[in-house]
């Protein structure tokens, strides 16, 4: 039987990139989707413009099996944009995959979108009662039907019109034959940053897309900021400020890659501070500690140093692993989790190990690694989260659990630790995961403590992270019914 390797993490959500009026644009395009390969591993797609005609190419899986030689001398042009996709609002389909093209009285134009509008629903059916038809279950095919119905001419400032409709996290890639456009929502929730590229600009979700190209980062498109880039030249305008921003902190925690500059600051470092700080926080007296692969390793690092206990990579992880698989019989135990991480015994053997990873979700991949980390002769075993218990779900894109299969909004600590197996059990605590990022800056941290910046209902679109169907949010009342766990 074929299937999915077991998942036990949020979803990484999307990544775009883009690069405008520059040879081989297609080509850079690619390389920037492989530097962001991590933010979404379901699709990736292309397209590229010459100036008067739009190519395109996408198709389901990485990035390195959509793309050959072929198709990429195929997508002419010198400037393009690209997008890797993991399904946060429409289900796992080419159909849904990115970018999105639409031919209109406008001419064409191609989107890419990482993020999630909060009120699509609501504009879709709208747009479908004048007689709108839907290609696709994605949620970024909203704001094409409304800029074909947009009467007003110029696009810059149809943009202004449509994009006060919107509501929701985004950060967006919009490409016609002539014109690139960036553009972030005012609470700024996703990140996208410029770069340049030899005279040439260039628009990734992160910095390190712009690293592996050879390219300089500028600075972050700016909450809000309707970014357009024509002819080699800068045009800037702004939606309506925001009450305040809200950069998404997870992005700090997990899903942006350790070498990249979010939000104008390193990830490695955030990590790395998140770290020392658990461990001032939350210590004890161990031989060894032990992060769990990847995600884990910057704050083990950090928690390594302030501590003074030797860091070890005492798991191994296969970074080979597809995304399918062969499942086994049931006799071999544990094979979701050995099929990605293996314990160095010789290190493990006969020690008290801390073990420290980014987050819990349901829980069930934490009590596996514990079991497996002590059948590896480890004494003991203390369990340390460099961030809060999550307890919510996400509705800004990223692809997360109800809050029923959240373990941390419907167990204790102490419940928790028993599940897990774990001898000890310490998160890192919200002030302290914020001041490890604190850089003068406002983030997003519902799914720690489920005050969402952008409001929600219960129409607002959020993807089921264990089963592959569309599901709707919790709405208030499971919101309130959280707080008052967390409340006691």
């Amino acid at each position: 039987m074929n299937r999915k390797p077991e998942v036990d993490k949020f979803r990484d959500e999307c990544g775009v990139f883009a690069i405008a009026s520059y040879k081989e644009a297609a080509r850079h395009t690619y390389l920037g989707l492989y530097a962001l390969q991590h933010r979404g591993q379901e699709s990736a797609g292309i397209i590229s413009t010459n100036g008067s005609e739009i190519f395109h190419h996408k198709g389901l899986g990485l990035v390195a099996d959509v793309f050959t030689d072929e198709i990429l001398a195929s997508l002419a042009g010198n400037s393009a944009i690209g997008h890797v996709r993991y399904s946060t609002t429409g289900s796992s389909s080419l159909a849904n995959a990115q970018p999105i093209i639409s031919e209109s009285w406008r001419g064409p134009i191609a989107l890419a979108h990482n993020g999630n509008l909060v009120n699509s629903h609501r504009l879709r059916r709208q747009l479908e009662s004048k007689g709108a038809i839907f290609q696709t279950t994605s949620d970024t095919e909203v704001i094409l039907h409304l800029l074909a119905r947009s009467p007003i001419e110029n696009l810059d400032q149809a943009l202004q019109e449509v994009f006060l409709q919107i509501q929701g996290a985004y950060s967006m890639l919009l490409l016609t034959p002539g014109t690139l456009y960036a553009i972030r929502d005012p609470h700024g929730v996703r990140p996208l940053c410029l770069g340049r590229l030899n005279g040439s600009y260039t628009v990734a979700s992160e910095t390190c897309a712009f690293d592996l190209i050879g390219g300089e980062y500028i600075r972050d498109v700016a909450p809000g900021e309707i970014l357009k880039i024509k002819d080699q030249q800068l045009e800037s305008s702004f939606l309506p400020t925001a009450s305040s921003q809200a950069h998404c902190i997870f992005e700090h925690v997990y899903f942006a890659r350790p070498d990249s500059k979010v939000f104008e600051r390193s990830v490695h470092q955030s990590r790395y501070q998140m770290g020392r700080r658990l461990a001032r926080d939350a210590p004890v007296e161990a031989d060894l500690v032990v992060p769990v692969p990847d995600s884990g390793v910057t704050a083990a690092l950090g928690y390594a140093d302030e501590s003074e206990i030797p860091f070890q990579f005492g798991l191994i992880r296969n970074h080979y692993v597809g995304r399918t698989f062969i499942e086994p019989r049931k006799s071999i135990r544990h094979f979701g989790v050995k099929i990605k991480l293996n314990p160095v015994k010789e290190l493990l053997q006969g020690k008290k190990v801390i073990l420290i990873d980014d987050s819990i979700v349901r829980g069930t991949t934490s009590r596996k690694i514990v079991e497996m980390v002590r059948s590896a002769g480890a004494l003991e075993v203390h369990l340390r989260i460099s961030s809060p218990p999550t307890v919510s779900p996400c509705y800004y894109g990223i692809d997360t659990p109800t809050s029923e299969e959240l373990i941390g909004a419907n167990k204790t600590l102490e419940e928790i630790r028993a599940f897990t197996k774990a001898d000890t059990l310490e998160y890192l605590s919200i002030e302290g995961m914020k001041e490890a990022v604190s850089d003068q800056q406002d983030f997003c941290s519902a799914c720690f403590d489920l005050h969402y910046p952008i409001p929600i209902s219960k129409e607002t679109p959020q993807k089921h992270l264990f089963e592959q169907d569309e599901t709707e949010g919790e709405g208030e009342e499971d919101k309130i019914g959280i707080e008052k766990r967390l409340t006691g």
